[in-house]
């Protein structure tokens, strides 16, 4: 590398402030960085010079030497008595993340430690009653738990991992070359900072074992489909003793044979003789918690009339109250009469009853025929 006079590199005059050399450096390691300027040659050597030039200048002694010996100062057995350009201490990574808060890849003395377990998800199927009513129920999970042998610490003594030898606990090891100071994850610990110097023989080290446990789950009433419930510590244990993740239990209300639900309101189709719709009277039709409630029918009534029982449908997700019922008259035609039977409802017809002033949709639906034919 050519001796090109650091000032001049950062575009700062000799007596430039702290601030000002920062602001300069920060603008051309923006403009010449290698993963902006893929396979160009010249970006890369400005970036190398500007990065090496404010390795000097931001330093207070380091520039004091800069600006009484030169260069000079910097090589190897030179006056400043420092190693050369090549020994950054931090290196890039440490000048990126004063700048970016560790954006060319974290702080060497961070360790990612054991992680947390993995969440869970459980599809569970409950009748439209359940939904309606709530339940308690128990479920059988596959996944892992705690290692009993060694109390989750994945050694056999107990004793958990211990501080890597290799990276003193950062988790990742540098390596210096030419002007670069480059990262990488410790290859004894993985990347951890720690390790399992006598792993227990149950787990293999791990902390955490293959098996199914069975755990209490509480379904509150009025979920419908695509309810999510999440249960705190229940999903699979963190490595070596670290937190558990969570359930997530995602609900299906299955379809009713009686019954059809929107949203908090249900409805029930419920056949009525054709006397009771004729003459009324009253009848008995279930409810969604299994008991039954009177229905006044007037007389006439016709098929698809909806009557509202109030607060008789579902019960609401988290609060106090309920919806609506809707019951859905289905007049049915009587069969298989005797001749009695329809010697009566001869009489009835030939007596008027089935006129058109007794049937209110036969006279409507003739009336329209008139109006739009004209006979």
């Amino acid at each position: 590398m050519a001796d090109k006079d650091f000032y001049e590199i950062l575009g700062v005059a000799k007596n430039a402030g702290e601030d000002e050399i920062k602001k300069s450096y920060r603008k051309l390691a923006m403009q010449h960085h290698p993963d902006r300027n893929k396979n160009n040659k010249l970006a890369e050597k400005k970036f190398k010079e500007a990065s090496a030039a404010y390795e000097i200048l931001k330093d207070p002694q380091k520039r004091a030497a800069y600006d009484q010996y030169g260069h000079e100062a910097f090589r190897q057995g030179g006056s400043g008595g420092t190693q050369g350009f090549g020994d950054f201490s931090g290196g890039f990574s440490d000048i990126f993340e004063e700048f970016f808060g560790g954006s060319s890849g974290g702080s060497s003395s961070r360790r990612r430690g054991p992680t947390s377990g993995n969440d869970l998800r459980y599809n569970m199927a409950v009748t439209l009653q359940e939904a309606f009513s709530g339940q308690k129920s128990e479920i059988r999970i596959p996944g892992y738990i705690g290692c009993d042998m060694c109390s989750s610490t994945g050694s056999a003594d107990k004793s958990g991992p211990s501080t890597c030898s290799t990276c003193e606990g950062h988790g990742k090891v540098r390596s210096t070359s030419g002007f670069f100071s480059i990262e990488r994850p410790c290859p004894t610990c993985g990347g951890e900072g720690s390790s399992i110097k006598n792993p227990c023989l149950k787990c293999s080290g791990s902390g955490q074992i293959k098996k199914q446990k069975t755990i209490s789950v509480t379904i509150p009433a009025g979920v419908n489909t695509g309810t999510r419930i999440r249960i705190s510590g229940e999903g699979e244990p963190g490595q070596r003793g670290a937190g558990n993740g969570d359930l997530y239990l995602f609900v299906e209300v299955q379809k009713d044979a009686l019954f059809e639900r929107e949203e908090e309101n249900i409805f029930c189709q419920i056949p009525i003789s054709i006397t009771t719709a004729i003459l009324g009277g009253e009848i008995e039709v279930p409810t969604i918690e299994g008991k039954k409630a009177r229905l006044t029918i007037p007389p006439g009534t016709q098929s698809e009339t909806q009557f509202k029982l109030r607060g008789k449908g579902m019960s609401v997700l988290r609060q106090n109250r309920r919806g609506d019922m809707y019951v859905e008259t289905n007049v049915e035609i009587p069969v298989n009469l005797n001749l009695r039977q329809k010697s009566i409802l001869k009489g009835f017809e030939e007596e008027g009853g089935t006129s058109k002033a007794h049937s209110p949709k036969s006279q409507s639906f003739f009336k329209k025929i008139k109006e739009v034919w004209g006979i």
